[in-house]
């Protein structure tokens, strides 16, 4: 696999990179930013969030077994070469109703509240960030969230929600990390992958054991 540079420096590293078994973080559309690939049976492999879309990455994505379904967690997650993966993969497009609008022309699986993938694997809106913001649950391996922008990590192990010159609504965005903490309480939770701020997350690629950061959050915001 080519090795990519990180845009912060003395932060090398290989994407796509394996991170769990059957979990794989790629290097994102937009400057900074993550997307990931989750690999299903059958071939309905999940893409989370466009990717840089190379040539290299959409024969690795067919060796893996091409893609299902493309879930976009906010709207900044949108490339201009959504309908190209579509298109070549012919997959189904998971998105927030309120963002559906910004994919025109394109079949599409908008969802309100939350959205089953597949019987262990969740979507829940979680406003703020962007009106149509979301968050995947995967109830596998102890547990893992992909939080988009909605939570990021903000030092080595720490993660929060960050107030951006693009958020949409910051208080909406404070009520979604409680309303998100409170429908995972009674869920197990070992991984935290974000959309961005990837400086943070070390070799493992991804936050160990968020849940007590999330569980006493409204104490610390």
């Amino acid at each position: 696999m080519q090795l990519l540079s990180n845009p912060m420096p003395n932060h090398p590293i290989h994407l796509p990179q394996s991170i769990l078994p059957g979990i794989f973080s790629l290097l994102g559309d937009r400057e900074g930013s993550l997307a990931y690939l989750i690999v299903e049976k059958g071939g309905q492999n999940i893409l989370i969030d466009c990717p840089l879309w190379t040539e290299e990455l959409q024969a690795w994505l067919r060796e893996q077994g091409g893609v299902g379904t493309l879930w976009i967690s906010h709207r900044d997650a949108i490339s201009p070469q959504v309908g190209k993966i579509q298109d070549q993969f012919r997959c189904t497009i998971a998105i927030q109703e309120q963002e559906a609008y910004l994919i025109p022309g394109r079949s599409l699986t908008p969802f309100q509240d939350h959205y089953f993938l597949t019987p262990d694997i969740r979507a829940f809106w979680t406003p703020g960030y962007s009106p149509g913001s979301s968050c995947l649950y995967v109830q596998k391996q102890g547990g893992i969230l992909f939080t988009g922008r909605h939570l990021l990590p903000i030092a080595p192990g720490q993660i929060g929600p960050i107030r951006q010159e693009k958020t949409f609504h910051w208080g909406r965005q404070l009520a979604s990390v409680a309303k998100l903490r409170d429908r995972l309480s009674q869920k197990p939770l070992a991984y935290l992958c974000p959309g961005a701020n990837r400086r943070y997350l070390g070799e493992l690629g991804m936050i160990v054991d968020p849940w007590p950061q999330l569980e006493e959050w409204e104490v610390r915001k």
